[in-house]
């Protein structure tokens, strides 16, 4: 018996042998193909220097770009774009990618001409232009924004199969401008003053009213989004930052801020941005968004595609804070694991979490589920429903499942 067995192992250690030796043989010709590939390129010349004046992505990245939902809002000038989330790394979203919302298009300011008005319960009236405010004492800061209305479309059950239509009303940037609280400090302040309409220069009008509090909680005026000037579509040549507020009290185009003593009741903060009630009130400023989180890989747009060691990633988020913890579900929420968080974590800043999982082709139901420093807990849609009520479209921040199939694909699905 012992004489068979060692007959048998090393039969089997010599078969292993011969598989090892071949794939070495496999591998060092792989290597050599690659060598001369590598060669071969070296002898070709590049593009030069300025061949674009402004640097453009590769041509292999094309599909890397915003995209609309056609039958979302009836025109293009009263649209959305959604941000590619999960083309993403890190947690900057390059300038070309940051989401877009308007109401009356992109207006076209020369910054020479640009305006700021300060009036109403202020003891000094002032109209600043940009060079006026880039004299006071600038401030670089990272922040996400975020629309109130991202992830309405889930809110009755899944439409969108992708998170770039789920979540893709998000963005984070590095914002460079002056603090609120400093232009209105000019000013002086009213002992009534509570209050402030920020109201743009665009073809609507826009206009939000914002408490006072949220003005000096670190507000910006900016003039530069990740090291550049504002992109027109962001505001430029100046716009309203309210850091962890939901993207539309963000007002863009900025020209008017009038100090009052109440709210002005507008229509994008009575007939719009309102959060409704389970018994269809509303609830009036609700401006800051809740903590949440997503999975940007594997997700609908970035399926399995081999079994083996997977990365899983996602972003998470809150308006109220730093993102403490993430965890992650394989099992639709029954068992949880704490994903690992990449620095830098950042108030009222998109957090980027990881974790590496070993996938043999099962079906999973994936879930991420983050904590900000303030205790509150990402809910489920069955929470966020008791919360809000089905006629809740806006600051849907319910947990979001992925269905990973036996052959790798990944459907967007609805948990409670």
């Amino acid at each position: 018996m012992k004489a068979a067995g060692l007959g048998a192992f090393a039969a089997g250690a010599g078969a292993f042998a011969s598989i090892t030796a071949s794939r070495k043989g496999q591998a060092a010709a792989a290597a050599d193909t690659a060598l001369v590939r590598l060669s071969e390129k070296r002898r070709q010349g590049g593009r030069p220097v300025l061949a674009e004046a402004y640097g453009r992505p590769s041509p292999h990245e094309a599909n890397v770009v915003r995209r609309v939902i056609p039958w979302m809002n009836p025109t293009r000038e009263s649209n959305v774009s959604f941000t590619p989330l999960h083309a993403l790394e890190g947690i900057i979203t390059p300038n070309g990618l940051h989401f877009e919302r308007h109401h009356a298009g992109a207006p076209d300011i020369a910054p020479q001409e640009h305006r700021l008005l300060v009036h109403g319960l202020v003891e000094r009236p002032r109209v600043f232009t940009l060079e006026d405010l880039r004299r006071l004492p600038v401030h670089s800061r990272f922040h996400f924004l975020e629309c109130a209305g991202n992830g309405a479309l889930e809110w009755r059950g899944p439409q969108n199969n992708a998170v770039q239509f789920t979540h893709g009303m998000l963005s984070c940037c590095q914002w460079t401008g002056v603090l609120l609280k400093d232009v209105l400090k000019l000013c002086g302040l009213k002992r009534k003053a509570a209050w402030l309409l920020c109201e743009a220069a665009d073809g609507a009008g826009y206009a939000r009213s914002l408490p006072l509090e949220h003005a000096l909680n670190g507000a910006m005026l900016v003039f530069a989004q990740n090291g550049e000037a504002l992109r027109p579509e962001q505001g430029y040549p100046l716009r309203l930052l309210c850091p962890g507020l939901e993207g539309a009290a963000s007002v863009k185009w900025i020209a008017r801020i009038e100090v009052g003593d109440a709210p002005w009741m507008t229509r994008e903060e009575t007939a719009r941005y309102a959060d409704l009630r389970p018994d269809g009130k509303a609830r009036l400023f609700t401006l800051e968004m809740e903590v949440k989180s997503v999975i940007t890989h594997p997700c609908p747009e970035n399926p399995l595609r081999r079994k083996g060691l997977q990365q899983l990633s996602g972003l998470a988020w809150s308006g109220r804070g730093r993102i403490v913890a993430v965890d992650v579900s394989f099992d639709g929420g029954v068992n949880w694991q704490p994903a690992r968080l990449e620095e830098p974590v950042l108030p009222r800043c998109l957090t980027r979490f990881r974790l590496p999982f070993d996938w043999q082709g099962e079906e999973l139901l994936l879930q991420s589920r983050a904590v900000d420093e303030t205790g509150a807990v990402q809910p489920t849609y069955a929470q966020a429903l008791s919360d809000k009520g089905e006629t809740g479209i806006y600051h849907n921040n319910a947990i979001t499942t992925w269905h990973v199939a036996s052959d790798g694909k990944v459907t967007h699905v609805r948990l409670d």
